[in-house]
């Protein structure tokens, strides 16, 4: 017997639409490896009907008030709150993420940080009005940018794309959104219930796969493109977005150093660590997978690290034991296994190091040991459920090892040292620092990298002005 797929469409001017040339892709769910829906697989056609419609929606949408946006924004929170379990159980499909983890640590977040960003909208703030040159008054108007073409990932797609259209949307942009093809069950259903709310245009969701991601941030009308994704998905953008000079806002790769000194609680630290290195899968630019102990607690850290691995559970959603689900597609399980199968003969498998179960695609908590700060997997994102562990021998070679990737999201310090902690946050080369905790993140604090990490920010203020442009405005006091 086949089971008929589920259909999902874009969302276009305020309609649901399939793609022009009739193309859909398979939605599989990663729990099971089996397609439960298909979805658009947008071409240019699609993608000119969203930035049409999302230009004509603009002019009003800018020119409402903060407090119109505002309430627009309060409204779609308490509608997300509202339909928490439809949400969650798409969230959960898409994913394969465990139900019960997905409705307490990643919706609650989500709503709050729509109400955040429904408050900015009336806080703008800039230099006041003054005569800074006799005779003239000069002020500061802070805007919307225009259209903004966004590209969320597959590793939070709910979150990601409020991360995305939640600060777009509270500044006056207009909004064309693309999920990743392999997760756009949930950002669908996002549309249907903003569809209630938001004016027609100002919000549209395009379905697809690279080539449709391409062809939004190549389009002539976007004044922005956003991306949470690969470093090699965000050189891209940035590449094509220069050809008309768009502004341009990467959150991409991390490798998030955790540095436990001698002087650490050791059981939190573990316990916390385990938590964050595989909560998700691992599956998430700030996750805790490159730990740096020092010398004198390696092998009990270690130890109590693979106890801690071997007591953590992977497994299907709706079991209220597992700590996480699988990775998102073959793909990515291919490239986890890939950097355990090519470990150099220095490096011990402590826990873990193979895939589990012979349906969907999870992989066991893995924790890796004795290996050098050139080695591939020291060096590169492995977006999965493994941790690594270096030795080092002082302060200073911690912040070299720390400090000796590409990239530049998180890290974290653990230590009872204040003066210590205060040095490593400082010298850390990274967005962000965590002392004695990991992962983490409120809405009023910014987020986003340096170096391959990127740049722009995610949340706070600060990540609110990235959708605005300054305009100065002078005018002369003799009439």
């Amino acid at each position: 017997m086949t089971t008929e797929l589920r259909r999902l469409r874009n969302y276009i001017g305020g309609e649901f639409k399939d793609a022009a040339d009739g193309r859909t892709t398979e939605v599989v769910n990663p729990a099971t490896g089996e397609a439960y829906a298909t979805a658009p697989l947008s071409g240019q056609a699609d993608v000119d009907a969203a930035m049409a419609a999302a230009a004509a929606a603009f002019p009003g949408w800018r020119d409402t008030t903060p407090a119109e946006r505002q309430k627009a924004l309060l409204k779609i929170a308490d509608a997300f709150e509202a339909r928490a379990d439809e949400l969650v159980a798409a969230e959960s499909e898409n994913t394969g993420k465990p139900l019960g983890l997905t409705a307490s640590e990643e919706l609650p977040p989500m709503v709050d940080q729509i109400r955040f960003f429904a408050g900015a909208a009336r806080l703008l703030e800039g230099r006041s009005a003054g005569e800074y040159m006799e005779g003239l008054t000069s002020i500061v108007r802070r805007e919307p940018v225009g259209v903004c073409a966004q590209v969320a990932p597959w590793n939070y797609p709910m979150m990601m794309a409020v991360w995305k259209f939640a600060p777009a949307i509270a500044a006056g942009n207009t909004v064309v959104l693309k999920p990743s093809d392999t997760t756009p069950a949930s950002t669908v259903l996002m549309a249907e219930i903003i569809d209630s709310v938001l004016p027609k245009g100002v919000f549209n969701v395009v379905c697809g796969d690279r080539e449709t991601g391409k062809a939004m941030v190549e389009h002539s009308t976007p004044a922005m493109a956003s991306i949470t994704g690969s470093v090699r998905a965000g050189m891209q953008v940035a590449e094509s977005a220069s050809k008309d000079v768009k502004r341009v806002h990467l959150e991409l790769g991390g490798k998030a150093p955790v540095v436990v000194f001698e002087d650490a609680d050791l059981a939190k630290a573990v316990e916390d660590i385990a938590v964050a290195g595989y909560f998700n899968a691992g599956q998430d630019c700030t996750a805790a997978t490159r730990v740096l102990v020092h010398e004198s607690i390696h092998d009990e850290f270690v130890a109590a690290l693979a106890k801690a691995a071997s007591d953590t559970k992977t497994g299907q959603p709706d079991d209220e034991d597992v700590l996480y689900g699988p990775l998102n597609n073959p793909n990515q399980l291919k490239q986890v296994a890939g950097f355990i199968e090519r470990l150099p003969a220095h490096a011990k498998v402590e826990a873990g190091g193979h895939q589990v179960g012979e349906k969907g695609y999870f992989y066991a908590p893995t924790v890796v040991s004795g290996l050098k700060q050139d080695d591939e997997i020291i060096q590169n994102e492995v977006f999965g459920p493994v941790i690594t562990v270096q030795s080092f021998t002082d302060e200073s070679q911690a912040l070299e090892y720390a400090n000796g990737v590409e990239f530049a999201l998180a890290s974290s310090v653990w230590t009872k040292n204040h003066g210590r902690a205060m040095r490593m946050s400082k010298n850390l080369d990274f967005g962000c620092v965590w002392i004695n905790t990991h992962i983490p993140l409120v809405a009023e604090m910014p987020h986003g990298g340096f170096k391959k990490s990127g740049y722009g920010k995610d949340l706070s203020a600060y990540g609110f002005e990235d959708y605005t442009r300054i305009k100065h405005v002078m005018t002369s006091l003799d009439g």
